[in-house]
């Protein structure tokens, strides 16, 4: 039997500032066998490299609550996003994380539309670049008060509706546990989905 391994990333804002300084906390990382750095400000890019760390994945665009389910907002989230892709090709990331936005009065059914409509407008720039948008499922209940893309069901329901290779779901266990529980069912059900 072949040995099993996971290559695993960590998360910057977990650590610093409120831990250790980015060069701590850069060089914990390499120290302790991880492979890459999620979320990681774009200064300290060439620092983590230099360690020998690859980055995974980075905000695509500016604002977590004011997202791809407001119309008004698809202008501005495509132009960070073509700017964004175009430095995560440079730097070899996988993967841009995208945001629904608050609910902020939107139903489920007008938001998942909405978010899916935005997404259309960059998947074949996602997939030219070879990066994969991953839209983030985070939960309502805790953190993230009025995130609308906060149950498995409905981020499905958007990635099924863009119908892009490169744009998938980012399945994060804690925030889905907060939500729904049951994650290894939901995992198995809509794994497809998930790229990150």
């Amino acid at each position: 039997m072949q040995p099993f391994s996971i290559s695993q990333a960590i998360t910057w804002w977990c650590f610093v500032p409120r831990l250790m300084t980015p060069e701590q906390f850069v060089r914990a990382a390499a120290d302790a066998g991880y492979d890459a750095i999620e979320q990681a400000p774009r200064e300290y890019w060439q620092m983590i490299k230099d360690h020998g760390l690859a980055l995974s994945a980075v905000p695509g665009h500016a604002s977590l609550s004011l997202g791809l389910n407001r119309l008004d907002q698809h202008a501005r989230i495509e132009r960070e996003l073509i700017a964004n892709l175009a430095e995560a090709k440079q730097w070899g990331l996988p993967a841009l994380i995208v945001f629904s936005g608050n609910r902020d009065g939107l139903d489920d059914a007008r938001g998942a539309e909405n978010t899916a409509t935005g997404l259309k407008r960059v998947a074949r720039a996602a997939e030219d670049a070879g990066i994969t948008l991953v839209l983030e499922l985070l939960n309502s209940k805790v953190d993230h008060e009025d995130y609308q893309c906060d149950r498995t069901d409905w981020g499905v329901r958007v990635i099924d509706a863009v119908g892009s290779p490169r744009v998938k779901l980012l399945y994060d266990i804690y925030h889905m546990q907060l939500m729904e529980g049951d994650i290894i069912r939901a995992i198995r059900a809509s794994h497809p989905a998930f790229g990150y």
